[in-house]
């Protein structure tokens, strides 16, 4: 694990190692930050193995997390969630483009008793903490629906991409917890990963437009990668796509490469995302220049 061993590039505040959306021409830029940070003698659920596999291909699958109970449970909280977003006009309720359905609710660490409760789990703090290295909070939490026969696509990202370029975080030290309250099958649009990209930073090319998240968590436009680099990437890497019943949690690092097809089935897809960012990694200015995104997109406290 001599990546998680070496020492952090240092930077200053203002000093960008990460440029995007700056050129006309986009590029692959090497990762200068750890996947695996040094152990800080946090003590967790994963093994030598985990934190392995985590470092080479970017993310960790683990089957069946939740008991059956705590499952039943937060489905109940979630079809709550459901229905009272149906009627609320509030930006944390975001639906889909083109059309009135809800297409994700942020902000659900914050809003609901459950869910805080939720990201807090020491189980899954924990986890996260032997990875990163130090502390945790939440910089950003959501659900996404993904109904059966109409759920809509999550087109490939990188998620540090668009953290740093519009929220200003400076390192790659955070990552997601994918939290699945729905079977996930290969066939009604779980998330895919392309395993060992999160070495890989692609730049991206056009200039942030003002209050972009207005548009871009309907449908982003900006900070989606090229055709080119992402055929790179996926030839060299290949595709997985981890899935598996409700209950199971998927932590994967904020520079993968990612995304979803959308789901034409009859069966739904539900799952919260909570990100956590290290106490060590905390949001500066945006790196576009721009007014920083709300605090219920970007945890700023």
């Amino acid at each position: 694990m001599s990546q998680a061993k070496s020492a952090l590039h240092p930077i200053t505040e203002t000093e960008d190692i990460y440029p995007s959306r700056v050129s006309d021409k986009p590029s692959i830029i090497k990762r200068k930050d750890p996947v695996v940070y040094p152990d800080q003698g946090y003590k967790g659920l994963l093994e030598k193995k985990d934190l392995d596999f985590y470092e080479k291909n970017g993310y960790l699958f683990m089957e069946s997390f939740f008991s059956a109970d705590e499952v039943k449970y937060l489905k109940k909280e979630l079809a709550a969630l459901w229905d009272e977003a149906q009627d609320r006009r509030v930006p944390e309720v975001i639906r889909e483009p083109g059309g009135d359905e809800v297409r994700s609710i942020f902000a659900v660490h914050r809003d609901n008793e459950v869910f805080k409760e939720l990201s807090k789990d020491p189980r899954l703090v924990g986890a996260i903490q032997q990875i990163l290295g130090s502390e945790v909070y939440i910089h950003q939490s959501r659900i996404n629906f993904k109904p059966g026969f109409n759920g809509k696509e999550f087109y490939w990202h990188s998620d540090f991409e668009t953290w740093h370029v519009e929220d200003g975080m400076p390192r790659m030290r955070a990552l997601s917890c994918s939290i699945a309250l729905e079977d996930n099958y290969e066939f009604n649009g779980p998330l895919m990963v392309v395993p060992g990209s999160h070495y890989d930073y692609v730049t991206c090319v056009g200039q942030t437009p003002d209050e972009n998240y207005k548009n871009s968590l309907r449908k982003q436009e900006y900070g989606v990668p090229d055709h080119d680099s992402l055929t790179q990437l996926v030839n060299k890497y290949g595709i997985d796509t981890p899935t598996g019943k409700a209950g199971s949690v998927l932590l994967f690092d904020c520079n993968i490469m990612h995304g979803s097809n959308s789901n034409i089935t009859p069966y739904p897809r539900s799952n919260v995302f909570m990100v956590y960012n290290s106490v060590e990694n905390k949001l500066i200015q945006p790196y576009s220049g721009q007014k920083p995104r709300p605090d219920y997109i970007a945890e700023r406290d």
